[in-house]
Order: structure tokens, then sequence, then C-alpha cells
């Protein structure tokens, strides 16, 4: 076996930890690939629904000479909630352009695209989420004291149309 076939190997059972992320989006007018690193993200959470469908059959069931109840379940929607992302704040004012051409009518054409990416203890891309059709939800800062020495947050709460893994 190669050098290079083993450490893919290892790779693929290697337990990717949540402290080594960023989240890269891709806004108009950028003049950097990457518009924000942040430090954490929270609510990446796809699910789906579930329907029951019910019939009553002509069956044998228990005492009964008829009636038997047969269950199905299929697949519903898909959902997909909204997450938010938390960094120090910045000076670079990107962000809040994003919301502010959102809220003032030019939403449809603000959705935007970007990934979730989680790396390797040797810093290599270990996953990669991609979410389309994003826009801002709301936004804050922490509070702030002037004899504090807290770093100054801000977060910013995105809703999605989907994400998917795509590495």
């Amino acid at each position: 076996m190669t050098g290079d076939l083993l450490a893919q190997q290892r790779h693929l059972y290697e337990v990717l930890t949540a402290c080594r992320f960023y989240v890269a989006l891709h806004l108009d007018g950028s003049r950097d690939d990457v518009d924000g690193y942040f430090m954490e993200s929270r609510g990446f959470k796809y699910s789906q629904d579930v329907i029951t469908h019910t019939e009553v059959f002509p069956k044998k069931w228990g005492k009964a000479t008829r009636g038997q109840v047969i269950r199905t379940k299929l697949p519903g929607n898909n959902n997909v909630d909204n997450f938010s992302l938390r960094r120090g704040l910045m000076a670079s004012t990107t962000l809040w352009d994003w919301i502010a051409t959102v809220n003032d009518g030019g939403w449809a054409s603000k959705f935007k695209n970007g990934f979730l990416t989680i790396y390797r203890q040797d810093g290599s891309e270990g996953a990669r989420f991609a979410f389309d059709g994003a826009w801002p939800v709301s936004y804050s800062i922490t509070d702030n004291l002037a004899s504090g020495t807290d770093l100054a947050v801000e977060e910013l709460e995105i809703a999605c149309e989907g994400f998917e893994r795509v590495l």
C-alpha cells in the first residue's frame, strides 16, 4: 500500500473536532473570496417530515374477524432550520451592507451561497457543507462595557433554502 493511500484511509476514520472550522460567505461587491471567518456556528439542521398513512383492511385482527389497521410511514417535506454565525466584531461592513440591501427590498437578488468547512488536525479540509439561497434574518452585537475586557461579538442569523454535505 502506498503512503498516499494509507494517509487517505487514516483521514476517513479521523474524528473531526468542532473547534477547527470557518464559514465562508461569498457576497456581491466583495473584494475577497471569503467575507467572514466565524468562531461559532449553531443551528445547521436538516429534518424531514414523516407522513403516516393509515389503512384498514378486511383481514383478521386480534379477536376481530376483520379491521386490521396497517400504518405506513412515508417521507414528507424537507426542512432546513435557520443557523447562526458568531465572530469577533470586525471593522468591515460587508455583512451589514448585505443586511441593508435585503432590508431595502433587494432580497430577491441577494440570496447567497456559502460553505461551512471543518478542518482536520493537520489543517486540511475534513468536511464541507454547502448552503444555498441564504439571506440574513437578524443581526446582534454583545453588550459592551467601558470597563470590560471581553471581545465584542457579532452574531448573524441566516435563513437558507437548503444545505448538503459536499466533501
